[in-house]
């Protein structure tokens, strides 16, 4: 039910002022609604020959009414006849529900040139705007617009009573003082509203004025359309460079909307934030996004910007969900909203809280078998390296949905990861590209299936195309670097990474992986650099902490290196479905203990991989390499012969398995003594060592075989594809 006059007019007309002291029509704590859910519309609809609470021009921000003005309004308009205006605004509103746009247009468009209402202007724009004539939606919006109307009107406008009596009445609700925004309020300083376009109607007759300046949902609906036409300035002009109700004093967090709704205030700045992020204005994104979500946490378009887009840190971004105000804003669903936003942000820390969150949606809320719910489930699988249970909960999520955008790269990360599923990720690229050829994760699912196939040329081909169809798809980009690292062309990688890292700010996997990169050329101040900026971003982060421990062991600070490689082991989380992915880490943790001298911790670690992987082809070396140093050379030949087996053409495990041979070569016969005794031996083997003396040992070749970084799983939003290990 609506508060409006006859005419249908809260945006023409001169409506109830809210709290605030703004009409509605320029409160930008209200929303845009066709009815409001807090006002009864039972009564209008008791009544055959009541109006349908449709046919009134259909208020652009709601107006909130007690039950007892709705009910003398009932009364009033009860008795009345609907006229011909009141029909057609019936016909356009439900042909808009049923998807009849031209219909809708049709009608609509015979009713703004009878009632030159600013409403059903509104309206008709709405329309043009569904079926994407933004052009022709903004013409409407921003041309100059008749204030009253004119004295006579012909038989429509009026219904059989009214016409007989002269109309007076009618006529005389539709004549009304202009109302512009926002200078018709003294106390808030016009230069707060530098760039909503106060000064943009030029010499514009008193009695005329544009639609955006007397009512901010139309001013926002005319920066939609420019946005879809790729005028991002004049969209910025019409929105503003910054929040202008900011500093008015009736507005802020702690303002609830008026209606229940979302804020307008909310969705102009959401909006904001998508022009700076096409402007390339990254920094004013995330402040404008910031506001929006923080204006009204029902805006989950800015939320999904913030925490999808990954323009925060993960803690950072924890801080601000759970500071939310969530109770002055939707005091009766405040847990409910908090829980819901818990669980899609980042599991890098805070995972106790966020399986708590989770727990509590589904036997609290009844949300056991919701795709968002099911996200973060999935989500938290695959940051702890659990492919295939993460696979079963990512295939639930496509059988309730064919596609779902923020689930999508992690199904298909998970089909790359099992060797199983290459066959249906193969499947998959094609189903998506024949059902969904238009969005970008269809073409990355085809990058995706050439890198797995080992085919770096046209993975990077498809790679780049989903970056140009989604500028904004963090999966892409990070693959595309994958396919230069992999070849080994270092430098293109670094640039993609670099790239990558300037367009999500808030992920540190860009920086990891660009000192990665200078780790392999053995750039390690510039790999310090890029990991410390990574570290400082995201603490957590195992495979971080591994490459970190890679680096300290390539500056000889082995003490270090071991203890940041256990480290890297704690925070994983290692468990039976995981442990295979850190099998590296225990090579790693191994080579860092025998380098100082704890030649049974590192025996142990060795063991541990090869319980893992018995074909590990560098744990069978360095164990070898253990025996030896531990003056076991029988056992050393024997774990070299079985790693040359797997991989035979190790150069340094050859020299290794020569070093050993000649040792035991050099010894005395088994069970045998030597002519001379044990002095005449020992002067002997110095003879040779002198002549052999180009001949190296074990403890010193082991330079040459530092450990190896990890393979590259993601563990963040970004979600990549793993780099396969050299």
């Amino acid at each position: 039910m609506l508060a409006s006059t006859k005419s249908g007019s809260p945006l023409h007309s001169t409506p109830h002022a809210s709290a605030s002291g703004l009409p509605p029509a320029l409160d930008p704590n209200c929303s845009i609604f066709q009815a409001s859910p807090r006002t009864k519309v039972d009564s209008y609809t008791a009544r055959r020959s009541a109006r349908h609470p449709l046919t009134e021009a259909g208020n652009v921000s709601a107006i909130t009414v007690s039950d007892q003005d709705a009910d003398d309004e009932c009364d009033q308009q009860g008795s009345e006849e609907w006229t011909m205006v009141d029909r057609m605004r019936l016909w356009r509103h439900d042909a808009l529900m049923q998807h009849l746009y031209e219909t809708a247009a049709f009608w609509g468009d015979k009713v703004l040139s009878w009632t030159s209402n600013p409403n059903d202007a509104f309206w008709l724009a709405q329309t043009h705007f569904m079926t994407h004539q933004y052009s022709r939606a903004e013409r409407l919006l921003t041309r100059p617009f008749p204030l009253t109307s004119p004295p006579d009107k012909p038989f429509p406008l009026h219904n059989a009573k009214e016409y007989a009596l002269g109309s007076a009445h009618s006529q005389s609700q539709m004549m009304v003082d202009p109302v512009r925004l926002p200078t018709q309020y003294p106390d808030i300083q016009r230069d707060q509203f530098a760039g909503i376009g106060n000064d943009l109607m030029g010499d514009v007759h008193a009695d005329m004025s544009r639609l955006v300046d007397m009512s901010i949902a139309c001013r926002y609906l005319a920066a939609q359309c420019q946005v879809r036409q790729g005028k991002w300035a004049d969209a910025l002009e019409m929105l503003g460079e910054s929040n202008p109700f900011r500093d008015s004093g009736r507005s802020g967090p702690a303002v609830p909307n008026r209606d229940g709704g979302i804020k307008i205030e909310a969705s102009m700045c959401h909006l904001r934030g998508i022009l700076m992020l096409r402007l390339n204005r990254n920094d004013r994104a995330k402040e404008s996004f910031l506001e929006a979500l923080a204006l009204d946490v029902k805006c989950y378009d800015a939320f999904e910007q913030l925490i999808g887009g990954e323009l925060m840190r993960p803690e950072e971004e924890w801080e601000f969900v759970q500071g939310l105000s969530y109770k002055e804003q939707t005091p009766e669903d405040a847990e409910f909203v908090r829980l819901i936003y818990t669980i899609r942000l980042r599991k890098f820390k805070h995972l106790d809280e966020m399986s708590l969150a989770r727990a509590r949606l589904v036997d609290e809320f009844g949300l056991g078998d919701n795709i968002d719910v099911l996200f973060g489930f999935a989500d938290t699988l695959y940051s702890q390296y659990r492919w295939a249970d993460c696979y079963a909960v990512t295939s639930k999520i496509l059988e309730l949905v064919s596609v779902h955008a923020p689930t999508m790269p992690l199904h298909i990360a998970c089909m790359h990861h099992l060797p199983y599923l290459h066959s249906r990720l193969f499947m998959l690229a094609h189903e998506l590209v024949e059902k969904e050829p238009e969005i970008a994760i269809s073409w990355y699912a085809v990058g995706v299936w050439y890198l797995t196939s080992r085919k770096w040329g046209e993975a990077r081909k498809y790679f780049s195309k989903t970056s140009l169809m989604d500028p904004r798809f963090g999966p892409a980009w990070i693959a595309f670097g994958h396919t230069f690292a992999i070849e080994g062309e270092h430098d293109h990688a670094i640039t993609a990474y670099s790239t990558s890292a300037r367009l999500f700010q808030g992920s540190h996997l860009p920086l990891l992986y660009v000192g990665m990169e200078h780790l392999c050329l053995s750039h390690l101040n510039y790999a310090g650099e890029a990991l410390g900026a990574a570290y400082h971003m995201c603490d957590s982060d195992p495979l971080l902490i591994n490459e970190l421990g890679v680096m300290a062991y390539h500056r000889r600070e082995y003490a270090r290196a071991c203890v940041l490689f256990t480290t890297a082991l704690k925070q994983a989380r290692v468990d039976q479905g995981s442990r295979h992915v850190w099998a590296t880490t225990y090579v790693n943790l191994g080579s860092a203990c025998r380098k100082t001298g704890r030649l049974a911790e590192a025996k142990s670690h060795y063991l541990k991989v090869l319980e893992i992987d018995p074909r590990h082809a560098g744990a069978l070396a360095f164990l070898g390499m253990v025996h030896h140093l531990m003056d076991q050379a029988d056992q050393a030949i024997v774990r070299y012969h079985e790693a040359l087996s797997i991989d035979p053409f190790n150069l340094h495990t050859l020299e290794l398995l020569n070093l050993a041979l000649d040792a035991i070569a050099d010894g005395p016969p088994f069970g045998g003594t030597v002519p001379g005794g044990e002095e005449m031996w020992q002067k002997m083997m110095k003879e040779q060592a002198d002549a052999a003396a180009a001949k190296k040992m074990p403890s010193e070749k082991v330079e040459e075989v530092p450990p190896k970084s990890m393979e590259r799983p993601s563990t963040s939003g970004i979600q990549d594809v793993a780099m396969a290990d050299d």
